[in-house]
């Protein structure tokens, strides 16, 4: 990782939301005008919720072209899609189905299937297939949503378990500690091809573990640590205020918040997000303001 890590803090839910969506509708102007398409991966959790309302909102659903944006999912619980704890029922209710997003465009995990390792491969088909992109190649989403558990944990990716070691597959069933404990997850290595990953936290119960994200040498200890790691890449966080000194003690560059009605602020990262040096965006040729 190159440089400190940036850490942007939101002093509410509402700034967190309108951060975000300021960013993601960003990005996808400039995959739709690069490529074409936007092709997103969605989280779910609680946080991510802030953006699904913001992106929905008057303020942004006029931004993008939503016909081209294909939408993917990062993880899934092994219950029906209908089912409370379905991501994918929190994604359709939140964000989908209110930006009437045709069928078509969502692609989401089978958590109702019997087996989930084949419910998991059926789905790393189906990735190959959209993105035409045989094994052992590597398909590149334009952004990865990820969110942060009080344990480290991103997307199903949780401590000490077989996932962590996956190098070759895109997608594996996966067992969490509680709650619905079979789980379909994208790999670590699936997560580190895409161009944006993009970090969403709120809550002072996520101060340890963003602390131990940017602190913590044992990278099998802190999943999250794995998707944000890799060489040439820049670690940045948007999260809601719980003090700074919570979060890290190493020499950092600090991102205050925008003020209501201001421009947009960019800077190597002012984001939680994981840019690839090869990604075309952002630039210092973007029309949108940044600090250096």
């Amino acid at each position: 990782m190159s440089g400190a890590p940036e850490v942007r803090i939101a002093e509410d839910a509402q700034e967190l939301g309108q951060e975000a969506a300021d960013l993601f509708v960003w990005l996808g102007q400039q995959a739709v005008a690069a490529s074409g398409r936007f092709r997103v991966v969605l989280s779910g959790g609680t946080t991510p919720k802030l953006l699904y309302a913001m992106l929905v909102s008057p303020a942004f659903s006029g931004q993008l072209e939503w016909p081209r944006v294909e939408f993917y999912f990062g993880d899934e619980r092994c219950v029906p899609p209908d089912h409370p704890e379905s991501n994918f029922r929190m994604a359709d209710e939140t964000l989908l189905r209110p930006l009437k997003i045709a069928p078509e465009r969502i692609f989401r995990m089978r958590g109702e299937a019997d087996d989930p390792d084949e419910a998991a491969r059926e789905y790393e088909t189906v990735l190959r297939t959209q993105f035409g992109v045989p094994a052992p190649g590597w398909p590149s989403f334009d952004l990865i949503l990820l969110g942060l558990g009080e344990d480290g944990h991103t997307a199903s990716l949780f401590p000490g378990t077989p996932a962590l070691e996956e190098r070759a597959r895109l997608v594996v069933a996966s067992r969490a500690p509680g709650g619905v404990k079979n789980r379909l997850t994208l790999t670590v290595p699936a997560m580190n091809q895409a161009r944006v990953v993009l970090f969403l936290v709120s809550g002072i119960s996520k101060a340890a573990a963003v602390h131990a994200v940017i602190e913590d040498r044992e990278t099998g200890r802190v999943p999250a640590k794995l998707t944000v790691g890799c060489p040439g890449s820049r670690l940045t966080r948007v999260a809601q205020r719980p003090g700074r000194s919570a979060m890290t003690s190493r020499p950092w560059r600090w991102c205050p918040p925008r003020r209501p009605g201001s421009p947009v602020r960019w800077s190597s990262g002012s984001w939680i997000a994981r840019l690839r040096p090869d990604s075309p965006w952002p630039s210092k040729a973007s029309s949108l303001t940044r600090s250096e």
